[in-house]
């Protein structure tokens, strides 16, 4: 089966998607470019999960146009799949098998002869961090491990397309950072990675660009560095303590703008200087100066409101 149009990994136009009435996903457009690392950003509830499921096939929208490395979707989904990786939100190795029993058992999934699969295994399992443990029963892996082979397992018919969705969840931090520079290693091998995350430094160090979604509709795009100077100011000062949120309401010109979070007041500023003056005269204040970060830009648009 033929593709469409192979110039972008990716391409997504007018998607929609509605269950009982509720639309998760309302009308949104988006494009990957080969070889790029691209980011679905956005709260619980917000599409993004929804959005990739249409992306490979799993789940058919209500409208709009995907295209997946060329292939129309969901009518040429298998074709497109032979060649994309999947990396889903939870772990679902088998926990019978041993770890290159379920590299192999995938594998053959996409009609790879058993002997590519046995050749591939090494190289895999050394990408992934996890040289030596062909034999390792599921059980004995810690939940890092499994992570990472859940990653080599996505990669076992040389995919040109990674979806990650949310890979680094409920990792130790040296387990993400493992698994971050793993992700480093493909985009500059020329993979296309679609990453969905909540961790906004993890989305920062990895996307070359990335869409925000909220309530199911795409807030903003871009790449990261572009929407921290276009939606945030530049300098942030956070003032935690006590008696932080009513000190910084009475001092609420120092900066450009405000925000009060629990304890914390949080000052968005092009020039710190008059608030840091201000804060050397008050002991009993803690505070800490940093630049604008994606998490600022992320927190403005969606707001602090809990999601669940």
């Amino acid at each position: 089966m033929a593709a469409l149009n192979p110039g972008e990994a990716l391409s997504v136009t007018g998607l929609r998607k509605s269950y009982d009435g509720n639309e998760v996903v309302a009308g949104i457009d988006f494009k990957v470019s080969p070889g790029t690392c691209f980011g679905l950003l956005g709260p619980n509830g917000a599409g993004k999960t929804t959005t990739l499921r249409c992306c490979l096939g799993l789940t058919t929208p209500d409208a709009g146009r995907i295209t997946l490395r060329g292939y129309a979707i969901p009518e040429q989904a298998e074709a497109a799949r032979e060649r994309v990786g999947v990396v889903p939100q939870f772990d679902n190795i088998d926990p019978d098998f041993t770890v290159a029993e379920n590299l192999m058992v995938y594998g053959r999934y996409f009609g790879i002869k058993a002997a590519t699969i046995r050749a591939r295994i090494p190289g895999l399992l050394e990408f992934a961090g996890l040289g030596g443990k062909e034999k390792a029963r599921i059980q004995t892996l810690s939940g890092g491990m499994k992570r990472r082979l859940t990653l080599a397992r996505a990669l076992v018919n040389e995919p040109d397309i990674i979806f990650l969705d949310e890979p680094t969840t409920g990792l130790d931090p040296q387990a993400r950072h493992l698994i971050w520079e793993r992700l480093k290693q493909l985009t500059a091998r020329g993979k296309t990675l679609i990453l969905t995350t909540h961790f906004m430094d993890e989305a920062e160090r990895l996307c070359d660009r990335l869409a925000v979604l909220d309530h199911g509709r795409l807030v903003t795009e871009g790449a990261p560095r572009e929407l921290i100077a276009a939606h945030i100011e530049p300098q942030v000062v956070e003032v935690f303590g006590d008696d932080a949120a009513a000190w910084a309401r009475s001092r609420n010109t120092l900066g450009e703008r405000l925000e009060i979070a629990g304890d914390t007041a949080f000052f968005y500023c092009r020039d710190t200087t008059p608030l840091l003056t201000a804060l050397a005269e008050e002991p009993t204040l803690r505070y800490m100066h940093r630049a604008a970060s994606l998490e600022d830009v992320f927190i403005k648009l969606t707001g602090r409101e809990l999601r669940d």
